[in-house]
C-alpha cells in the first residue's frame, strides 16, 4: 500500500518531509545545489502523509513541525515558530542600545549589584540651619565638566546608531595636574546618564546642571553620574541648580542615593542612601524664564580613589532589561510558560519587548475562558522605580509557587516591562525622542512618532475582542508624596458603583505599611484623557489604573519615616499578584466586604465635606447620588500641558510648512466701503424677490454701483381702475443725501395717487423692522403708517409723511423709517387696512413680527404736504444733495395687493 516503506529504511537516512520540500523549493529557484537525501521518495512520502494516518504517527516520517499529544497520538498542529518572533539565544550577544548620533557614549559597561541594607535607612531630619548656598555659576567658578554635542528646543531626532555619535569620543573631564590635584572628575555619558555641567566653585563644592529631556527644554528631575579622584573624609557639597518642581520630597527628608565601587568590589555593598545638610530651594538667580529651583545637600566619600556614582533613584537601564530576559529564554521551565516577543520598535529602533505569562491550556475552550491582564511599566523613563515593581511581579508569576501557577492556570498576562526604551537609554525623565510625554498620547493616530503608544493600545484593542480584560496597571513614580498610591477612574454605571475601588483597597489590606489607600484618587481630568488608564477605561476596562510609587519611602505602619528600598518595591509586585487572586476569589467574603467598607467611607468622606462648609445633611437615603467626583480634590500629577502637541520633528514640519504660506499668500482683498456693500445686500435682496415674482411687471429704477442715480420707480398696475399711487422711498447712501425712490400704485376707482416720503435710518444703530398701515377711507380717512426710526445718538420719532388722493382729498399720513448708512437693511413691514372689507394685507420679508401701534401717530410727526417743500432737520442729512442721472429697469412685480 506504501511504497515508501516496502524497503526498509535506516533512521538516519530519512529525510524529513518539511526539509526535504524545502530543498525542492530552494533547488527549484537555485539557491540550494546539493543533493536531497530521497529524490525519488521524497515527494511520495508527503503523498503518503496526507493520504493515511497511520503514516503521521511513523517514527520514521515525524516532522519537527507536527505536534503530537501526550499519547503520541497525531495532532496535525504546526508548532509555533518561536525562532522567527524571539529574540533571546544562548548562541549570541544581547542587542546593543541604539542612541541618537548627536549622543557621545563612553565605551564602558557600567554594572551594579543589587543590595538590600541591612537597616532602615531613615529620612533625613531637617534642622533648619541648612545653607542655601548662592549660585556662582561659570563666571567666577571652573567648568570641569560640559557636554558638547546635547540636542537643544527645535533640533528633533532624525536616526540613530549602536554607540550613538561616530568618532573618537571626547575626554571632557579635565586634565589632573599631579596627584596631589583633588578636583572631582565627571562623567554621564553611558546609559540612563544624566549631567549636563559641573562647576567647581570652591575646593570641594560643585554647582550641577542637569540636561533637559532630549529634543526638548523641559524636565529636569532624573540625575544619575559618576565621580573620580574621590578624598576619604572630606566633607563635598553638590548642588543642582536648575530644577523645575517647585515641590519635592527632598524637602521632607528624602537623600539622594549613592554608590561606591570599591564597596562593592570589596564588602559587596551595594546602593545605599547619602547626604547631610539637605535643602531644597528656589534658585535666587532670576533669568525671565520659569523659575528654577536648587537641591544641595553634603556628602563624605569612604575612600580615597574611589569611583563613586549619584542617583535620583535605583536605575534600571535597558541593558538590565534584556539581561533579565535573556535569563527567562534560557531557563528551561520558565520559557515554557513566558513568551518574549517584539511589540514594536522605538523611534531609535530599539525593541519593545511583550512577554505573554500563560499556563498552556488543555483545551480550546479552556484557553477562550482565560482573561487577560495587562501590565506595563517605565512610559516615563526617570521613573526607575515602575521596574523594580515589575521586576517583582515577573519574579513572583514565574515562580513554581502554587498561587503563581494558579494564576498563570486562569489568566493570560500581557507585560511590557519598558514602554519608552529610547528615554530610558538615553537619560531622559519623561520624554521619548519625539520631545513629548507619552503618556499623554495614548489616543494618537501618529503611529510612526508614538509606535510604542500606536501598538500598546492596538494590542489592548485586539485583546478585548478576543477575551475580558480584568486588570490594566500602568507602574509609575512620584515625586511629591510618599507611599505607594493608584490613580483610578469612576465608574459611570450604578451596576459597577464603587467596584473600581475594591482592587487597591485590597492592595492596601495587603500591604498596609507600603500601600496607601487614603492617597488613591478616582477623579477623571479633562487633562488626563490622553493617559493610559483613562483610554483602556473608555474602551471598557473598569479596573484601569496608574500606580505611583514614591521615591522617597513611607509614612505607614512598621515602615514609617524609612526610605524605600529596592526589595520593598519588588514586595509590592507580590502584592499586586496576591490581590488579583483575592479580588477573582470564587469565594466573594472578602469582595462584599470591601464593597461595604468602601460605603461606609464614602459616607464619612460626605460628612467631612459638608460639615468644613457648615451643613449638615441627612445620607439615609439618596448619598449615593452625589457624583464622587465632586468629593474628590484633582490629582497631584504633573501638568500634562508641559508635554503635550505634536512631536517634535512634525511640530518643525509644521512651522515650516507655515512660513512658506505666509510668504506664499496674496494681497488681502479690500474690504468694501459701506455704500458697496449697502448696494450689495440691496443687490441680493432684489434678486430673492424677482426669483419668486410670477405675474405683473413692476418697474424699478436701481442704482449702479459708484453712480449717482435717482431713486427707483416701482409700478403696480391694478386690473381696472389703473389707479397709480406713486411712494417714494428715501435711503441713504455712505456720504450723500438721497431723494427718496418713487412708487407707483395704480388704484381700482379713484385714480388717486399717494406719495409716501419715507426716511431713513442713521447709522450705527440695529433697528427693529418697520411698520406701516395705510387706511383707504371713504370720507377723507386717514392712513397712518407707522414705523420707528432712531438718529444718530438720539431718540426720535419717525417722520410722517402725507399720501394725498387727488379726488377724493383723502390724506394718507405714513410714518415710516429708512436706515442710514453703515446697517444692514430688512424689508419693511406694511399693513393695507381697505376701506369696506377691512381687510388686512401684510406683507413682509422672513425673519420678523409685526407689531402694530395706532397710537403712536400724532400731528407733531406729520411729514409737508406735496405742495409743500419738506422741512427735514439739516441733522438727519449732513451731507449735500448731488444730480443723480436716473436709469430705469423694468422688473417683475415684488409685492402683489388684491382689492376686491
Amino acid at each position: 500500500m506504501f511504497p515508501a516503506l516496502e524497503t526498509e529504511i535506516k533512521p538516519e537516512t530519512l529525510s524529513d518531509p518539511y526539509e526535504d520540500f524545502m530543498h525542492h523549493h530552494l533547488q527549484y529557484y537555485g539557491y540550494f545545489k546539493g543533493p536531497t537525501c530521497l529524490p525519488s521518495t521524497g515527494h511520495a512520502q508527503i503523498d503518503a502523509v496526507g493520504k493515511d494516518p497511520l503514516m503521521l504517527s511513523s517514527p520514521l516520517l515525524r516532522s519537527r513541525q507536527l505536534l503530537y499529544d501526550e499519547l503520541d497520538e497525531v495532532n496535525p498542529r504546526l508548532r509555533e515558530p518561536r525562532e522567527l518572533f524571539s529574540f533571546f539565544s544562548s548562541r549570541g550577544p544581547l542587542q546593543a542600545p541604539k542612541w541618537p548620533i548627536e549622543c557621545e557614549v563612553i565605551k564602558e559597561n557600567i554594572h551594579h549589584i543589587e543590595w538590600v541594607p541591612p537597616e532602615p535607612e531613615y529620612f533625613y531630619q531637617p534642622t533648619g540651619d541648612e545653607k542655601e548656598p548662592e549660585i556662582v555659576g561659570e563666571e567666577q567658578g571652573t567648568v570641569v565638566y560640559q557636554l558638547d554635542s546635547v540636542p537643544t528646543e527645535g533640533a528633533y531626532f532624525t536616526s540613530s546608531r549602536i554607540g550613538g555619535k561616530r568618532g573618537i569620543i571626547k575626554e571632557l573631564a579635565v586634565t589632573l595636574q599631579g596627584p596631589e590635584d583633588n578636583t572631582l572628575l565627571f562623567e554621564s555619558r553611558f546609559e540612563s546618564g544624566n549631567l549636563q555641567k559641573a562647576v567647581r566653585v570652591g575646593a570641594y563644592e560643585y554647582e550641577l546642571t542637569l540636561r533637559t529631556d532630549l529634543y526638548t527644554d523641559k524636565h529636569t528631575q532624573w540625575f544619575y553620574f559618576r565621580v573620580q579622584n574621590t578624598r576619604k573624609e572630606v566633607t563635598y557639597r553638590f548642588t543642582i541648580v536648575n530644577l523645575l518642581k517647585p515641590k519635592s520630597l527632598y524637602a521632607v527628608g528624602m537623600k539622594p542615593l549613592m554608590y561606591s565601587q570599591l564597596d562593592a568590589t570589596t564588602y559587596n555593598v551595594g546602593w545605599r542612601r547619602e547626604g547631610r545638610e539637605i535643602k531644597y530651594y528656589k534658585n535666587s538667580a532670576d533669568d525671565g524664564q520659569q523659575p528654577l529651583f536648587c537641591l544641595t545637600w553634603t556628602v563624605q566619600f569612604p575612600h580615597d580613589q574611589d569611583t563613586c556614582f549619584f542617583a535620583h533613584f535605583y536605575p534600571y537601564t535597558y541593558t538590565d532589561l534584556q539581561c533579565y530576559l535573556l535569563s527567562i529564554a534560557n531557563n528551561p521551565i520558565q520559557s515554557q510558560f513566558c513568551k518574549p516577543r517584539a511589540l514594536c520598535r522605538s523611534l531609535a529602533g530599539n525593541t519593545v519587548y511583550l512577554l505573554t505569562i500563560t499556563n498552556p491550556s488543555r483545551t480550546p475552550q479552556e484557553a477562550a475562558a482565560k482573561k487577560a491582564v495587562v501590565l506595563s511599566a517605565r512610559v516615563h523613563p526617570g521613573e526607575s522605580n515602575g521596574s523594580w515593581i515589575m521586576r517583582g511581579f515577573l519574579d513572583f508569576i514565574l515562580s513554581n509557587s502554587p498561587d503563581a501557577q494558579l494564576l498563570r492556570d486562569i489568566f493570560v498576562f500581557k507585560v511590557i516591562p519598558m514602554l519608552n526604551p529610547d528615554g530610558v537609554i538615553v537619560g531622559n525623565y519623561r520624554c521619548s525622542l519625539a520631545g513629548r510625554d507619552l503618556n499623554r498620547h495614548y489616543k494618537t493616530v501618529l503611529k510612526d512618532s508614538f509606535p510604542c503608544i500606536w501598538y500598546t493600545k492596538n494590542m489592548i484593542k485586539r485583546l478585548l475582542e478576543e477575551r475580558e480584560v480584568l486588570l490594566y496597571c500602568d507602574f509609575h513614580g512620584h515625586s511629591r508624596k510618599n507611599n505607594i498610591f493608584l490613580y483610578g477612574c469612576n465608574s459611570n454605571s450604578r451596576k459597577h458603583w464603587l467596584h473600581e475601588r475594591v482592587f487597591p483597597l485590597m492592595l492596601s489590606k495587603n500591604a498596609p505599611d507600603k500601600f496607601s489607600f487614603d492617597s488613591c484618587n478616582f477623579k477623571v481630568q479633562k487633562c488626563k484623557e490622553g493617559t493610559g488608564r483613562v483610554v483602556m477605561w473608555r474602551m471598557g476596562v473598569i479596573n484601569s489604573y496608574t500606580i505611583e510609587s514614591t521615591f522617597g519611602g513611607s509614612t505607614l505602619g512598621s515602615k514609617r519615616d524609612t526610605h524605600f528600598t529596592v526589595e520593598d518595591l519588588k514586595s509590592l509586585g507580590y502584592h499586586v499578584c496576591d490581590t488579583i487572586l483575592d479580588f477573582c476569589d470564587p469565594d466573594q467574603t472578602k469582595y462584599t466586604q470591601c464593597l461595604q467598607e468602601l460605603k461606609e467611607l464614602l459616607q464619612q468622606e460626605i460628612h467631612k465635606k459638608f460639615s468644613n462648609f457648615g451643613q449638615d445633611v441627612d445620607l439615609e437615603a439618596s448619598w449615593s447620588d452625589i457624583p464622587l467626583s465632586d468629593i474628590e480634590s484633582s490629582t497631584s500629577g504633573s501638568d500634562s500641558s508641559l508635554s503635550d502637541g505634536l512631536p517634535a520633528h512634525l511640530l518643525n514640519i509644521a512651522n515650516e510648512l507655515n512660513q512658506k504660506m505666509l510668504l506664499k499668500k496674496t494681497k488681502k482683498k479690500r474690504l468694501q466701503t459701506r455704500k458697496q456693500r449697502n448696494e450689495q445686500y440691496q443687490k441680493n435682496y432684489l434678486m430673492r424677490e424677482l426669483k419668486l415674482a410670477e405675474d405683473t411687471p413692476t418697474q424699478l429704477s436701481g442704482r449702479n454701483k459708484g453712480t449717482s442715480l435717482e431713486p427707483p420707480l416701482t409700478s403696480l398696475v391694478l386690473p381696472k381702475n389703473k389707479e397709480t399711487v406713486q411712494t417714494q422711498l428715501s435711503g441713504r447712501n455712505k456720504g450723500t443725501s438721497l431723494e427718496p425712490p418713487q412708487t407707483s400704485l395704480v388704484l381700482p376707482k379713484n385714480k388717486e395717487t399717494v406719495q409716501t416720503q419715507l426716511s431713513g435710518r442713521n447709522k450705527g444703530i440695529s433697528l427693529e423692522p418697520p411698520l406701516t398701515s395705510l387706511v383707504l377711507p371713504k370720507n377723507k380717512e386717514t392712513v397712518q403708517t407707522q414705523l420707528s426710526g432712531r438718529d444718530k445718538g438720539t431718540s426720535l420719532e419717525p417722520p410722517l409723511t402725507n399720501l394725498v388722493l387727488p379726488k377724493n382729498m383723502e390724506t394718507v399720513q405714513t410714518q415710516l423709517s429708512g436706515r442710514n448708512k453703515g446697517t444692514s437693511l430688512e424689508p419693511p413691514l406694511t399693513n393695507l387696512v381697505l376701506p369696506k372689507n377691512k381687510e388686512t394685507v401684510q406683507s413682509k420679508k422672513p425673519g420678523f413680527t409685526a407689531s402694530c401701534s395706532p397710537k403712536r401717530s400724532t400731528n407733531s410727526g406729520l411729514g409737508p404736504a406735496p405742495d409743500v417743500k419738506a422741512n427735514w432737520p439739516r441733522t438727519r442729512y449732513p451731507a449735500p444733495r448731488k444730480e443723480r442721472s436716473a436709469v430705469a429697469a423694468v422688473y417683475p412685480s415684488l409685492h402683489i395687493y388684491t382689492y376686491p
